[in-house]
């Protein structure tokens, strides 16, 4: 007997709500087997795989790539034993960011006969979500996507109707009016139940061209709405004073939009400062040198400046805390959880390094190159981008001498460190060619005075000039 179940997407954790739909990995009727990978999603911390809690055939699936879906909307259908091979109980994990407990089976695509029908018994009829239209034969109720689905895509306003999901009549639609900023909430659909159809989105996109003296059409029509995100309609966009018309509209999603909330929090909320100096680096890059001589893994520079925060964290506990403004305390940490700030392809990233405190540098280094590599691949799971107390930047690997970072909100210092160049630099007493980096920090005023901030940032000069002061916390 065939059953159609429902996966929904599953929570997430560390209190993300939604997700992008990046690249669905199963097509419909497609064979899936329990644990298989079935959609590869963006969250506000990472890109993971999310696998499915049953096997069987897929017979719907819900939302577009670019989509974002809600926690608890429906990703896909799945008919349970309408495959032999792939009928299984389900497995119950669902939770993103962790593996699977078997390798996902090959593929198998299951092709209808001749005369159309189903692989389970007689033609399969579903309900369009919303659209109270009852039941539509399977092809037209999913196609490539279920339309209907609660979801938001690029354009549309992130508040759901307060009637529940917008019925459209198909995801090309939903395109049509998301790429030509036509608000779909707004919309009185022509067709059964107020079903959305093509010509009502192109009807919009005529009275809009009417308005604003543009001809021909509905494409050319569409060149007169502004690319807004669909919080008002086409019409009514084209009526605002002072509307940008030009340029191209990037929506702040995914990790891009979780950084400008943090960065934008970070400076309504922390009272920043900055200091800054200059220190001699050629003793460090020497004594870096002469490790790496010896053999054995190699050390890298980032290792050893993390060393260095580490030990002044311990002698300057302040810049190691967070602050509780409902409390109006100021809670010192016990355990230095030091973030790193790394560029890739998707934006920047903060991974963070666990207990860096207890590590020397041959683990800070092994550390930093797993993170960065899982970083770059985009496999970095929630639990690696959260409860930093520290962040080191460095912002020198860029070309660039100096920076004031905003804070990494709910942290209360940043260490930055520049580029490390050949200076002219007095040297017991003599004017010489030495390596010099310009490092700064930037301190939440709230949790300590300028004369801990500098104590701070002296010590760590003093350990890159003379990295001999480190041995008295070795």
């Amino acid at each position: 007997m065939t059953q159609v179940l429902e996966f929904r997407l599953p929570d997430l954790g560390e209190g993300l709500t939604e997700a992008e739909i990046v690249r669905w990995l199963v097509q419909v009727g497609d064979v899936v087997t329990v644990d298989q990978p079935v959609v590869e999603v963006e969250t506000a911390k990472a890109m993971v795989e999310v696998p499915c809690p049953y096997g069987g055939v897929v017979t719907a699936r819900f939302g577009e790539e670019g989509t974002e879906l809600p926690v608890g909307a429906p990703l896909l259908t799945v008919a349970v034993g309408a495959s032999t091979e792939a009928a299984e109980e389900s497995s119950g994990n669902v939770l993103v960011g962790y593996g699977t407990s078997a390798a996902p089976a090959r593929r198998r695509r299951v092709r209808p006969s001749p005369h159309g029908a189903r692989p389970a018994d007689g033609p399969r009829r579903e309900a369009v979500p919303g659209s109270g239209r009852g039941t539509l034969p399977a092809e037209e109720a999913t196609g490539a996507t279920a339309a209907a689905a609660p979801v938001r895509t690029r354009r549309e306003a992130a508040p759901a109707r307060s009637d529940g999901p917008i019925p459209v009549i198909s995801p090309l639609v939903r395109r049509l009016a998301r790429d030509h900023g036509v608000d779909l909430r707004q919309l009185a659909g022509s067709g059964p139940d107020g079903l959305i159809m093509r010509a009502d989105v192109e009807d919009v996109l005529r009275t809009t061209a009417a308005r604003t003296g543009t001809t021909g059409t509905p494409e050319a029509a569409a060149a007169a709405v502004p690319q807004g995100r669909g919080a008002v309609t086409a019409e009514a966009a084209s009526q605002a004073p002072g509307a940008v018309t030009g340029g191209t509209r990037i929506p702040l999603r995914g990790v891009r939009g979780a950084v400008a909330d943090k960065l934008s929090r970070s400076r309504r909320e922390i009272p920043d400062a900055t200091c800054w100096v200059d220190a001699d680096a050629t003793e460090l890059m020497r004594a870096r040198a002469a490790m790496n001589a010896t053999g054995g893994p190699k050390v890298s520079l980032l290792a050893l400046l993390a060393r260095i925060c580490t030990a002044a964290l311990a002698r300057f506990p302040e810049l190691n805390s967070t602050v509780d403004v409902e409390a109006r305390e100021i809670v010192r940490l016990d355990q230095v959880h030091l973030g790193f700030a790394a560029q890739t392809e998707r934006g920047l990233v903060v991974p963070v390094v666990r207990g860096a405190h207890a590590r020397d540098a041959e683990s800070l280094t092994a550390e930093f190159a797993r993170l960065t590599e899982a970083a770059r691949a985009g496999t970095l799971t929630p639990g690696d981008l959260t409860g930093g107390t520290f962040t080191l930047n460095n912002y020198g690997v860029f070309g660039v001498d100096g920076s004031t970072p905003i804070i990494n909100h709910p942290e209360a210092a940043m260490l930055g460190v520049g580029r490390i160049v050949p200076r002219p630099w007095v040297h017991e007493g003599e004017l010489a060619v030495r390596q010099v980096v310009q490092l700064s920090l930037t301190f939440d005023h709230r949790v300590c005075d300028g004369g801990t901030a500098g104590g701070f940032l002296r010590y760590v000069a003093d350990c890159v000039e003379q990295p001999a002061v480190l041995l008295r916390t070795l």
